[in-house]
């Protein structure tokens, strides 16, 4: 009898995307390709397509924890991630079960509005995810938006970037890789990585052409998928960066929309 090969778990605790581009499907579609089984916890359902979100449906709080419950209780994820939590019950419920869970790497990508302009994070559920989630991350991964959002400062530069790393990293203790694909006027995507001690620079050419869905979920999957492999955070996010470039590099066509 062969011995089924052995493969690492990661879970993520994301919103639905009806159309397949972003959110959970994203997600899960990265933990194949890089060859990890992928864990679920659907937050949110969404009827949206890569061109505008239609509804959204915030999951309940105890049917977010009956999921986490049912992964545990079968898996045993090496890391977990978060996205779209949209509600502050969900980040409630979340940060109350992770809160359990100290040895679990968690990498948070603090989901606020979709490539298409919507929001998806409620204020109260902003407030609660500084409070409440990220002393927990083990990395919280923004874009510029977000980063802004998080630490009340201007990031109109690369330099910036390193600021606000420094500013999430003394205020949540937890490494910071602020996203810099947001910034105007620049022949490369750079994003910072800051762990509390060393720096790192992560570029890559920046691609031309309109903004995909789902590129946040992807990178921040991609670097759930290589710690899950055992990978080290620095090496972990150079082989994320290499992912969501290429990807971005080379998108698919799906019906009349391009995905990555």
């Amino acid at each position: 009898m062969n011995r089924a090969k052995s493969q690492p778990v990661a879970l993520t605790i994301a919103g639905s995307d009806s159309g397949g581009g972003a959110g959970i499907q994203a997600d899960l579609r990265t933990f194949t390709a890089l060859g990890v089984h992928g864990t679920s916890v659907v937050t949110t359902v969404t009827a949206q397509n890569p061109k505008e979100i239609i509804g959204l449906e915030p999951v309940k709080p105890a049917m977010i924890r009956k999921q986490l419950e049912a992964v545990f209780s079968a898996f045993t994820p090496k890391v977990a991630k978060t996205g779209m939590l949209l509600a502050v019950g969900a980040v409630e419920c979340v940060a109350d079960f992770l809160g359990d869970k100290k040895r679990l790497p968690l990498v948070v990508d603090p989901v606020m509005v979709s490539s298409s302009g919507s929001s998806l994070l409620q204020v109260s559920a902003l407030k609660a995810m500084q409070q409440r989630l990220l002393p927990l991350a083990r990395l919280v991964m923004p874009n510029v938006p977000e980063a802004e959002k998080l630490t009340g400062l201007r990031i109109g530069g690369p330099e910036d970037l390193r600021t606000a790393a420094r500013a999430l990293y003394e205020a949540h203790g937890c490494a910071v890789l602020v996203k810099g694909g947001h910034l105007p006027r620049m022949k490369e995507a750079v994003d910072v990585l800051f762990d509390g001690k060393e720096e790192w620079l992560l570029a890559a050419p920046r691609s031309k052409g309109n903004a995909l869905p789902g590129t946040g979920c992807v990178y921040s999957a991609a670097i759930t998928a290589e710690l899950a492999k055992g990978k080290r955070l620095p090496e972990a996010a150079r082989l994320a960066k290499e992912t969501i470039s290429n990807a971005i590099a080379n998108p698919r066509q799906a019906g009349r929309v391009r995905i990555l």
